[in-house]
């Protein structure tokens, strides 16, 4: 792991300091100076924990059903779960969610509903998209959470989109948050994105999950650079770079950012370093072209979830037995959501021709007649 610089000297530094360091306030072990989270109290901690056992769960669970034929696909964010849960609990409830393809937890930890989600997995009639969408694009209008695109980085010009839209309509007090993997930053959009974003001013804050894998591309052959959040700095866009398995460090990192966003200090880069422990997806075999022992340090030792156990453990804040009641608590949520989920029927065929227009065209109305046979 890359030495961490203090806090005193981590955001005061300059921007290149900021873009090679990497600020962590939990280690391993659940190490930590009490001076330096100070402001964690008992609530917010059990909140973030409970966020990403929900996450391991749900995705374990999906994960089995796509295995037995149940559903068609599944990306799993497994080992990344602070990385997720650390960013959305900086967000304000007004904000807007541009993700990639492991952030639907963040959506979840806001409040979309879970049976919403597994219904867009399942593509039945509960589901927003109407089946339209390939599994693991939720969207919720409710808590401004937009459906994610499966052209990698091409969200990220339209994350800057709606923190410019915000701005130039006068909406302050909110931002934006643009969510893509490492691979994403190989991408014409990434470019595109940050330049417009620093141009702009715009209330931004760009997260990179850095998993080190871009399905079978690793790091070392994606870029050249230093780091990822060094390439922030060519755009006059602040760069940092957090300990992506260290959820307080994520919250601190993404907060800051955030603040500065609605305040009118314009974007910020944020570089989290965190490992794919599993698949790239349900299609994947990371296998046939990586090195798992090193995979293994990172589902143990590294675990975000174990870490943050550590310390509530050793702060009270989660008792004897209580993580193996929370994750069968959760497992039984999930089950119960998945068994009336799959009891709900294929959206109808009607609904091919909603929302293509506002009002149906002749033609459009002539084909309908006819497959419905009317």
């Amino acid at each position: 792991m890359v030495e961490t610089a203090a806090i005193s000297s981590y955001f005061d530094g300059d921007d290149e300091a900021k873009a090679r360091g990497l600020y962590q306030l939990v280690d391993e072990e659940g190490r930590h100076d009490e001076a330096r989270i100070a402001w964690l109290d008992r609530t917010l901690a059990r909140r973030l924990y409970e966020g990403m056992l929900m996450i391991r769960v749900t995705d374990a669970r999906m994960m089995a059903l796509q295995r037995q034929g149940r559903i068609g696909f599944y990306g799993e964010a497994t080992g990344q779960e602070a990385a997720v849960v650390g960013s959305a609990a900086a967000s304000l409830a007004d904000d807007w969610i541009v993700p990639a393809l492991r952030e639907a937890g963040v959506g979840l930890y806001r409040g979309m509903p879970l049976a919403s989600y597994i219904a867009q997995i399942m593509g039945n009639a509960a589901d927003p998209t109407k089946g339209r969408q390939l599994p693991c694009h939720p969207c919720d209008r409710a808590t401004n959470y937009v459906v994610m695109s499966s052209c990698v980085s091409t969200q990220i010009p339209h994350a800057v989109g709606v923190a410019v839209a915000m701005k130039l309509a006068g909406d302050t007090g909110r931002c934006a948050f643009g969510y893509m993997g490492d691979g994403g930053t190989s991408s014409g959009d990434f470019h595109v994105a940050l330049n417009f974003a620093g141009v702009m001013h715009a209330p931004v804050v760009l997260i990179c999950q850095n998993n080190q894998w871009a399905i079978s591309t690793p790091g070392a052959a994606q870029t050249a650079a230093e780091t990822i959040a060094i390439k922030a700095i060519g755009y006059g866009v602040e760069p940092l770079r957090a300990d992506g398995n260290d959820v307080l460090a994520v919250y601190e990192v993404c907060r800051r950012a955030a603040e500065k966003a609605r305040s009118g200090g314009g974007p910020t880069f944020v570089e989290l370093l965190t490992y794919r422990v599993s698949a790239h997806s349900s299609s994947d075999d990371p296998s046939r072209y990586r090195d798992e022992a090193v995979t293994d340090v990172w589902k143990s030792r590294r675990d975000p979830l174990r870490r943050l156990r550590v310390l509530l453990e050793a702060r009270g804040w989660l008792g004897a037995g209580e993580h193996d009641a929370l994750a069968a608590r959760f497992e039984a949520e999930v089950r119960d959501v998945i068994t009336a989920q799959e009891q709900i029927a294929p959206p109808p065929v009607s609904s091919l021709f909603d929302d293509v227009y506002e009002q149906p065209t002749w033609l459009q109305r002539e084909q309908r007649d006819e497959l419905l046979g009317v």
